[in-house]
């Protein structure tokens, strides 16, 4: 007997390729710019095939951040949290801020989260309640990090970890806003002995 059973088409794109290109968009262009054309074309899929795989705009719009906050702003922590010496973690944090927000496959510069996530968050409940997740996940995850150096005593038991957690994301949005403008990677690096002083400084 013979099947006749269809057999769905395998999908002709890469899943997490086709994401990276939609922020690459979305960061270039803000939300209201990057119309469905301009991001079916960088995706390499059509529309129906959008819709079927990410839903609507804003669907694709929301789990564009999402990516980007879980992955490619995750970097600069992963390398705070890997590195044990203490001052050249928050150095190699530092240097991961330069390296995604020039460096970043889909060749936009700065950080998606500021050029573009933060324009819409005023008028867009979903990519502010997103934004502030990551903010938040950020402020946690730093202060985490020195809470566990005062433990083991490299700092002291009065150091403010939640101050300098905030003051750690502060500045690196100021460096990718930098880097946004169009500062070099070696401008950008000039200050990072700085910033790390200021960062693990005794209250």
């Amino acid at each position: 007997m013979i099947s006749t059973k269809k057999v769905g088409r395998p999908k002709i794109f890469d899943r997490d390729e086709a994401l990276t290109k939609a922020i690459g968009v979305f960061w270039k262009h803000g939300y209201e710019g990057a119309s469905m054309k301009l991001l079916t074309d960088a995706m390499g899929i059509n529309s129906p095939s959008l819709y079927a795989e990410f839903g609507d705009k804003h669907a694709l719009y929301l789990e564009a951040i999402n990516s980007y906050a879980t992955n490619d702003a995750c970097t600069p922590l992963v390398a705070l949290e890997t590195e044990s010496d203490l001052r050249a973690a928050v150095h190699a944090f530092f240097e991961a801020v330069i390296d995604y927000s020039t460096q970043h496959a889909s060749g936009a510069t700065g950080c998606f989260l500021v050029s573009c996530v933060s324009t819409s968050a005023g008028h867009d409940a979903g990519a502010a309640t997103l934004l502030r997740d990551a903010i938040a996940s950020t402020d946690t995850r730093i202060a985490a990090r020195f809470d566990r150096e005062i433990e083991k005593g490299t700092l002291g038991p009065d150091f403010p970890s939640a101050a300098r957690a905030r003051l750690m994301f502060d500045l690196r949005q100021g460096m990718v806003f930098r880097a946004r403008a169009g500062f070099t990677v070696t401008e950008l690096a000039g200050n990072i002995d700085k910033y790390v002083t200021c960062v693990l400084a005794e209250a």
